[in-house]
């Protein structure tokens, strides 16, 4: 199996020339400038799989890893996305194919292990 960050690319042309519109990218090719990735609409990974450690309306001590937020619905969209009380950390989230894969659950497994990684590099940090 590879993951997203053996693909780079995603299976998207990277090769100077026309715009590359299809989704989930949108932008230039890598010789213009980088591609972007648009968020899959009813994904919600980054609502369940990283910690957030500022508040959350409702969640004042912010969520633990893999704890699903109260705001993320049954369809995996956020109720609080582009109000003022959605935490700074979730408006700065940018999608991107090395931590949101190919799917859903690529995305759940590429940030739950990129939590780990970064939870014990903190960790020993502090030690």
């Amino acid at each position: 199996m590879h993951g997203a960050a053996d693909r780079l690319t995603g299976g998207y042309p990277i090769s100077p020339g026309p715009r590359v519109e299809s989704a989930p990218y949108v932008g230039h090719s890598v010789a213009e400038g980088p591609l972007i990735m648009i968020c899959r609409a009813g994904c919600g990974a980054c609502c369940i799989a990283p910690s957030i450690s500022s508040p959350i309306p409702g969640m004042p001590k912010g969520k633990a890893a893999g704890e699903r937020c109260i705001h993320l619905s049954v369809e995996h969209l956020c109720s609080i996305f582009g109000q003022p009380e959605r935490p700074k950390v979730c408006v700065d989230f940018d999608a991107d194919l090395f931590v949101c894969g190919d799917s859903r659950e690529e995305a759940i497994r590429l940030l739950g292990w990129l939590e780990q990684e970064t939870a014990v590099a903190v960790s020993q940090s502090i030690q």
